[in-house]
């Protein structure tokens, strides 16, 4: 049987936009949905998350020869619970009050589909270097989808962006979008747009090459 093999380029790239762990692959929909309600709670969010992903990626890579295949998963748990638990005490320690805002969902990242699908599904076949690239790309593709989220949620829902007021005093702000129903309006209004914008550029693509094919056919 082969296998398909990517370059470490498309390794990177590919969880960026083509395999993007929330907006394509819909994982990781818990803290995507919960903590994305202002950008700084979703910055750190993401931050905690991305050194997460990248140090279990590393560590199940350099050691997967050693772990038995019987309990692999288990080990995978420990191995990402160990960078949760660093994560945790890093947040407590730097940004207490967001710390306390994020409150159990930081602990819930052991569990996050994102970061163990990685590790098995690339990490545990892959050199180290390339699980890095792997890991960074689907770091930085759910980075981008939790700032588009805490954005879209804090400038409606508050009208602030990082705690800093846009609009004036008249500006009514829409509650609903800093409340949970307000995450599942967000997403659904994100990945209404990003399927629009895929459907028009197809449509744009068979309409450029429609002309072409008509061409073709008569002068057969």
């Amino acid at each position: 049987m082969t296998q398909h093999t990517t370059t470490p380029t498309q390794d990177l790239i590919r969880g960026i936009w083509h395999e993007n762990p929330v907006l394509v692959q819909i994982l990781g929909l818990c803290p995507t949905l919960a903590v994305t309600n202002s950008v700084a709670n979703s910055l750190a969010m993401s931050v905690a998350t991305f050194f997460v992903l990248v140090g279990s990626s590393f560590l199940v890579s350099a050691l997967k020869r050693f772990i038995p295949n019987e309990v692999r998963i288990a080990t995978y748990v420990l191995i990402i619970a160990t960078f949760v638990t660093v994560a945790d005490m890093l947040l407590e320690a730097l940004v207490p009050g967001i710390h306390k805002a994020l409150g159990a969902f930081v602990g819930l990242i052991v569990v996050n589909c994102i970061i163990l699908a990685r590790q098995e599904a690339f990490a545990s076949r892959h050199p180290v270097g390339r699980s890095v690239l792997d890991a960074v790309g689907s770091g930085v593709g759910f980075t981008i989808t939790m700032l588009i989220m805490g954005s879209i949620r804090e400038v409606l829902g508050a009208g602030s962006f990082l705690g800093y007021r846009l609009f004036g005093a008249s500006f009514e702000p829409w509650v609903i979008f800093t409340l949970p129903p307000g995450g599942f309006f967000t997403l659904g209004f994100v990945l209404l747009f990003l399927s629009w914008t895929q459907r028009r550029r197809e449509i744009q693509a068979k309409i450029r090459a429609w002309p072409e094919g008509v061409g073709e056919r008569k002068a057969a």
